[in-house]
């Protein structure tokens, strides 16, 4: 068996040898045995089910959540000359019948499938046809409601275990802790599941948090012309920090989820093939993505979780050669991310009260409306409530979790803007016409690429952030579409509901009001977890990492930002020099704390203690501007 495998290996892949582990996971899916793989990210997972697969008779079913990742599986196995198929969106049902019997009598060795199209009637009863050898879940964490990236569809994989009972399943992840392994078993039926786990160790990654006032600085001091991704939390920021470093002599693209796809690929085969260095992106870039090369990751913000933190971090040296991991932080960062996160949760309380008003919104009577479908209007219904859009999603969210209603975003009728003059005259029209200002930079703020793209945009999000109500945001966008200032797209409904459940209001929502809690709980429990590693300066990064992920007594790697940093216990001389070095050179004005480092010897993490204390004695202020100035007294 492993000579077999070993000249599947050298035949497609060119390899001599299997990674570590490789073949005990093969091993255990050739023995029949259901499975499940914790690797880290770059640990080689693919080849454990596409080996085995390609060893036996018949087809093997792959679920994975991203039609990317699926398409660029697909094309990699094609170029070896296997007989691979991605089913995604967008296809008529007489091209997904040729496909599906395509599957069943063209000696197809892969079918790639996302969670949602197993719900489809046609695909289940194609599957029963088809001679399967192995069925794989990818990404498999996104079946744990406790996982950073649960998806309700993942939950209906274990309906295949039902319609294919003799088959066994192999799931994989690069990012579970012990709750989130015990859960995926569970959730998918796993048999006596032999579990293959690498250590989460990655020895040629070296972990920074760097604590600086102005990240942009940082960023040219960091960057080089080599490999790099920066992780932000919006496409507005993605084109600021990309033309940030533009001008200043590191290339840079801007990738965000509201690119066109010929930009994103334009953009990603540049960045793959390093005509340019840096790609800033939000994380909708990254998933699937085999840049070997890449020698820094940077989040200028905080991540949401240690799983997705570790997740975009082991984009990083991916070729085993030496790569950091940075997330530059502040003061600032805490009451943000607790803002965008925690104080957006929906309480039992909050989802009762958007389920009583939904009913009221389609005008459902108690005890109907099991199986009903409607078009809905987010914006319009937050409107019409008052109620806040962050939250009263994330309430819908939940209720699709659990299977209370289904949300179906409708992403072909998006309310969309694109901006149709340049930036400087954009600044020109709205100084001279104030009315249309404040909602015309709330859009800049928010969304990036206005410029160049028909850019999809929350309407309810818009109208609460500018304070003007959504009847006026719409008459004023009308008026600056009919002056050719922009170009604007109203949808009328930009989802659908669908109820699972007839009406019964409270009695509806109780039975997953645990549920609901607990799920509350394990969000804040996730931030929490992300403060701590970022204010924990005394244990090893990589040991806060991999005991969060529960690995036993890890040892300190030697080369992160605690294990490397430098005692700076300073002298009562060193901080005279530094406070006398300070006054001298703020006597000729104002300066940032950027001017000021660059401009002195000593160390950021010095001179940001000196100025501190400076300003609590009261021989510096601090301008509007965020620049130190000398009091005179």
């Amino acid at each position: 068996m492993q000579k077999e495998a070993l000249k599947i290996l050298e035949k497609y892949w060119g390899f001599q040898g299997f990674r570590s582990q490789q073949l005990k996971v093969i091993e255990s899916i050739l023995q029949e045995r259901d499975t499940l793989t914790l690797f880290p990210t770059g640990g080689g997972k693919s080849i454990c089910f596409q080996v085995p697969s390609l060893l036996q008779e018949g087809i093997c079913v792959v679920v994975s959540p991203l039609i990317s990742l699926m398409e660029d599986q697909v094309n990699a196995l094609q170029q070896k000359n296997i007989k691979a198929m991605a089913i995604t969106g967008g296809i008529s049902y007489a091209d997904l019948d040729r496909n599906l019997d395509n599957c069943i009598f063209g000696n197809y060795k892969f079918l790639y499938l996302s969670p949602e199209r197993l719900q489809q009637e046609l695909v289940r009863e194609r599957l029963k046809q088809m001679n399967i050898n192995l069925i794989a879940v990818d990404e498999a964490h996104c079946i744990s409601q406790w996982g950073h990236d649960f998806r309700p569809a993942y939950r209906n994989i274990a309906d295949i275990r039902d319609l294919l009972p003799e088959v066994q399943i192999a799931a994989f992840t690069a990012t579970a802790t012990e709750d989130v392994v015990k859960d995926i078993c569970e959730q998918l039926h796993l048999k006596d599941p032999v579990i293959h786990q690498k250590s989460f160790e990655r020895s040629n990654l070296q972990y920074e948090v760097i604590k600086t006032e102005d990240k942009f600085f940082r960023l040219t001091q960091i960057l080089n012309q080599k490999s790099a991704i920066i992780y932000v939390r919006s496409r507005n920021a993605t084109q600021e920090i990309s033309g940030f470093l533009n001008k200043n002599g590191i290339t840079a693209a801007a990738y965000h989820g509201g690119l066109k796809k010929e930009e994103k690929s334009d953009k990603f085969e540049k960045w793959l093939t390093n005509k340019i260095s840096v790609m800033v992106a939000t994380t909708a870039f990254g998933m699937g993505i085999d840049k070997p090369d890449v020698r820094t990751v940077i989040h200028i913000d905080l991540p949401e979780s240690m799983e997705s933190y570790f997740q975009e971090a082991g984009r990083a040296g991916r070729d085993s050669q030496p790569a950091k991991a940075i997330i530059l932080t502040n003061a600032g960062d805490v009451p943000v991310l607790k803002n965008q996160f925690l104080n957006n949760l929906a309480s039992v309380e909050d989802i009762k009260l958007v389920y009583r008003k939904l009913n009221a919104y389609f005008r459902i009577a108690f005890g109907e409306g099991e199986n009903t479908e409607y078009d809905f209007n987010f914006s319009s219904f937050c409107n019409q409530y008052h109620f806040n859009s962050h939250k009263t999603f994330n309430a819908l969210q939940l209720l699709d979790r659990c299977s209370i209603l289904r949300l179906s975003q409708n992403y072909q009728k998006k309310t969309e803007i694109r901006i149709l003059i340049s930036g400087n005259h954009l600044d020109n029209y709205l100084d001279e016409n104030p009315r249309y200002a404040n909602i015309m930079r709330t859009i800049l703020r928010n969304y990036g690429g206005v410029f160049e793209n028909l850019i999809p945009f929350n309407l309810a999000s818009v109208s609460e952030k500018s304070n003007i109500s959504e009847k006026e945001c719409i008459k004023i966008f009308d008026e600056l579409d009919e002056k050719k200032i922009i170009e604007f797209n109203l949808s009328k409904h930009d989802a659908s509901i669908t109820y699972l459940q007839p009406r019964e209001d409270d009695a509806t929502i109780n039975p997953v009001s645990g549920f609901i809690n607990e799920y509350n709980s394990t969000k804040k429990a996730k931030i929490e977890a992300v403060l701590d590693f970022v204010q924990n300066d005394q244990v090893c990064r990589q040991i806060q990492l991999l005991k969060y992920f529960g690995e036993k007594s890890p040892k300190p790697c030697g080369k992160c930002s605690v294990c490397n940093k430098k005692d700076e216990k300073l002298s009562r001389d060193d901080m005279n020099e530094i406070y006398l070095s300070i006054l001298r050179f703020l006597k000729n004005g104002p300066r940032n704390s950027r001017e000021i480092v660059e401009h002195l010897k000593y160390s950021e993490n010095a001179i940001i203690k000196i100025l501190g204390l400076l300003c609590e004695k009261g021989v510096l202020d601090r301008t509007v501007n965020n620049k130190y100035k000398i009091l005179n007294k």
